[in-house]
């Protein structure tokens, strides 16, 4: 049986006081549940402080990126080991933001998963297509060009150390979300991918749903025999709806 995770990407936003107050109420409200795994990606400034924060927590921190490339003359990256030395446990890679505005690659995700991945942290790697994909019947074959790259180059063991995240890039941030059907549909076709070569890894693997999750839609999302979570977004900075999503998670 998978747990279920709920993470709460900040993206850019905070400030030093208003993180401790969401964090303060994340803390008390993630204390009453049971059965569910927590986490935070605020933005990098911030790791420092929230670390501080979460400690002694069953909280999970995590980064919002890595970079590609060990340390070297790369001005403005952050490295894997400088993440992990501040206590970070997983980052997130391939986002639809750092895909479509940052021009970032399967290549560079796939780099940056393994450079994650070289310093124990747990990749929570995002996959998803875009409107005019999905109008033109090509979400699968998207999704699952996205997840082999990876497979491809680190091998279908690599996931075990690592979540999936299904992001369709037009629910992102549009208030639209996918149907609990439509979501369903996809996760099980990258879980069935997965299964094609592993199928003890595909069984473990947590497959979260990114894409205007919110309270009101989470416990029919959750209901979904392959969804297992999510990678929450705008919600995840509103204390009661973020602990409203992951009440619906430990249900």
């Amino acid at each position: 049986m998978r747990r279920k995770l709920v993470a709460g990407n900040w993206k850019m936003n905070g400030r030093m006081a208003s993180n401790a107050s969401l964090v303060a109420s994340v803390i008390q409200g993630v204390a009453a549940l049971a059965g569910v795994d927590v986490m935070v990606a605020p933005p990098a400034p911030y790791l420092v402080q929230v670390e501080a924060l979460l400690r002694g927590t069953a909280i999970g921190l995590a980064a919002q990126n890595v970079a590609a490339t060990a340390d070297g003359a790369y001005t403005g990256e952050v490295a894997a080991g400088m993440l992990a030395e501040l206590g970070v446990e997983a980052v997130i890679v391939g986002h639809s933001e750092r895909r479509s505005l940052f021009g970032e690659s399967d290549a560079l995700v796939v780099a940056k998963f393994g450079r994650a991945q070289g310093e124990n942290l747990w990749p929570v790697l995002c996959v998803g297509e875009t409107l005019e994909e999905r109008e033109a019947g090509h979400t699968l074959q998207v999704v699952a060009r996205q997840l082999q790259a990876v497979i491809d180059a680190w091998g279908v063991a690599a996931l075990a150390q690592s979540v999936l995240a299904y992001e369709p890039v037009w629910a992102i941030g549009t208030g639209h979300t996918a149907s609990p059907e439509q979501a369903q549909e996809v996760h099980a076709g990258l879980r069935a991918l997965v299964a094609g070569q592993d199928a003890g890894v595909a069984a473990g693997l947590r497959i979260l749903y990114g894409g205007s999750v919110k309270a009101a839609n989470a416990a029919s999302l959750f209901a979904m025999p392959d969804i297992d979570g999510a990678l929450v977004g705008g919600a995840a900075l509103v204390a009661d709806e973020f602990m409203a999503i992951c009440r619906a998670a430990a249900d």
